[in-house]
């Protein structure tokens, strides 16, 4: 299906939000709120575990979940590890991975253009401060 087409299988389908749990709830609150521009829509939870609504910039969310006595440490395996990556879409991949290597970001692919048959695409990756995969995606 091209991109900017309709779901015509569930209504409204599309992105909502993406949950993170994360380990160090400081360094994700200066990454996707403060580096990547997101502002915080909503503000839910408890005061033991705050959890926050950030808008992606399209209507999309990113969910933070404050972290729990139990969660895991950076770089151990959590219950959602079988999750590759997230995309988050940009106007201009280079100028964004530069941003947030910058903001002292790994940077774990760096920008290339991709031939996705119908979609001409430049992308890079970068590691969150949960160590989670995030990728810059650009349609061309």
């Amino acid at each position: 299906m091209p991109v900017g087409t309709t779901n015509r299988i569930i209504a409204g389908g599309g992105c909502h939000h993406i949950a993170v749990q994360t380990r160090d709830w400081e360094a994700s609150l200066r990454l996707y709120r403060d580096v990547l521009g997101m502002p915080v829509v909503a503000q839910f939870g408890s005061p033991e575990r705050k959890v926050w609504l950030l808008d992606m910039g399209d209507g999309s969310h990113i969910e933070l979940f404050q972290p729990k006595a139990d969660t895991p440490a950076p770089g151990s395996p959590a219950p959602n590890d079988p999750v590759t990556h997230f995309a988050l879409t940009a106007t201009d991949t280079r100028a964004a991975t530069e941003h947030v290597r910058a903001a002292g970001y790994e940077i774990t692919v760096e920008p290339k253009d991709v031939d996705l048959g119908s979609l001409q695409v430049t992308i890079s990756f970068f590691l969150g401060p949960n160590g989670e995969s995030i990728e810059f995606f650009q349609v061309r």
